[in-house]
């Protein structure tokens, strides 16, 4: 694969870099998301002794669950394949220089996309009858692969048991289609002791056996946990669709991601901007929702929800400030939050502040602000600096 120009290690984004007058542009405001591009590359090497024996399609869509699509891309090279919604994000990643299969999870959302898909190489996603009605109207001078979804329990995109043979026929008889392959989606593979994954598999097995193509079931949870769903039966070529353990969090609710190994990938920064002394019963912040319990020093970080922090997190969700945990107090504002730091007395003007990432999972404080880490990474906004470390 053909790498896109990198350029500098630090992306700032429109409105920062402008000149001082001095010839270095000012650093702006201190928050800064760190990806850790060796980290990327270790979790994908999980991925494979998880899942020896399959091919990888790993999923970047979402701007890379918000690490940035062609980073992702350019880090993931090893993989076989990748993942994205539509085809917008495809021919981002084509530009940058990317010659993976792409796969477009969502398929193709008019005809007029066909021309540019055939082209590109992409391969769609059928999920709907209508679908497949459009592909036998659209003209016949495109190759095309198809990934047909079938739904095996989620109900949500794919279609049913029964349509299956039909639908495979049908495909099978347009003279745009080069080759169907076959993928299901899993509802609970989160759930460790939950039957409907096993079930899932089963009824899928049952469907795609002996119709040729390849398969694909696992994701993140199932290339863990449920190593059944990434065997290949029957002589097809087997595909995993890591997404988030890629970026080193865990996808079960109950525990972090360096307990399953995997390294976390961005880790989310800032500093204190202001050290106050207060006085027992001072309220901080808006709402006046936090009291101080006696003359305590809070610290105040530039972060808030405008730079994609939870403004759902809750009083006492940690960071780390010189590597000590302090809770949270008051309510989370657009641009700060404030911290409590009765345990780090030493804190002052300029130290960093970890909000999530190395020392602090992001899992943990997802849990503290009602959410799931999917969330919070996906949210980072773009006036947060991007840095990018172990290229």
């Amino acid at each position: 694969m053909r790498r896109a120009p990198r350029g500098e290690a630090e992306r700032h984004h429109p409105g920062e870099g402008a000149s001082s007058g001095s010839g270095t542009p000012p650093a702006g405001r201190p928050i800064t998301a760190t990806i850790d591009l060796g980290a990327l590359r270790a979790n994908l090497r999980a991925v494979r002794r998880h899942a020896p024996g399959a091919r990888i399609m790993a999923i970047i869509k979402a701007n890379g669950y918000g690490h940035g699509i062609e980073r992702a891309a350019a880090a993931l090279e090893e993989a076989d394949a990748f993942g994205v919604a539509g085809i917008d994000e495809a021919l981002a990643l084509r530009a940058a220089g990317i010659h993976h299969g792409i796969v477009l999870l969502e398929g193709f959302f008019s005809v007029d996309e066909l021309p540019l898909i055939a082209h590109h190489g992409f391969a769609i996603v059928v999920h709907h009858e209508a679908q497949i009605r459009r592909l036998a109207a659209a003209p016949t001078d495109h190759s095309l692969t198809v990934w047909l979804k079938i739904d095996t329990g989620m109900h949500r995109l794919g279609l049913r048991p029964h349509q299956v043979e039909a639908a495979c026929q049908r495909l099978r008889a347009c003279g745009n289609v080069a080759a169907v392959h076959f993928m299901t989606h899993f509802a609970c593979a989160d759930e460790r002791d939950n039957p409907l994954t096993r079930q899932q598999t089963d009824l899928f097995h049952a469907l795609a056996q002996g119709r040729g193509g390849d398969t694909s079931l696992a994701n993140s949870a199932a290339i863990l946990h449920w190593p059944a769903s990434h065997a290949a039966r029957g002589g097809a070529v087997s595909w995993v669709r890591p997404g988030i353990m890629l970026y080193g969090v865990s996808p079960f609710p109950e525990e972090d991601g360096a307990r399953l190994g995997l390294r976390p990938v961005m880790t989310l920064t800032s500093r204190l901007i202001a050290v106050n002394d207060c006085l027992r019963g001072d309220a901080i912040g808006y709402g006046a929702t936090w009291r101080c319990p006696e003359d305590m020093r809070v610290g105040v970080v530039a972060a808030g929800y405008g730079d994609g922090y939870p403004r759902g997190a809750v009083n006492g969700t940690p960071v780390l400030v010189r590597g000590e945990r302090v809770p949270l107090v008051g309510r989370v504002s657009m641009d700060m939050l404030c911290v409590d730091l009765r345990a780090c007395p030493e804190a002052a003007i300029g130290d960093e502040v970890v909000l999530w990432g190395g020392g602090l999972p992001v899992e943990e404080v997802a849990r503290h602000a009602g959410t799931i880490a999917y969330e919070l990474l996906c949210g980072v906004t773009p006036r947060v600096r991007i840095v990018e470390q172990g290229g």
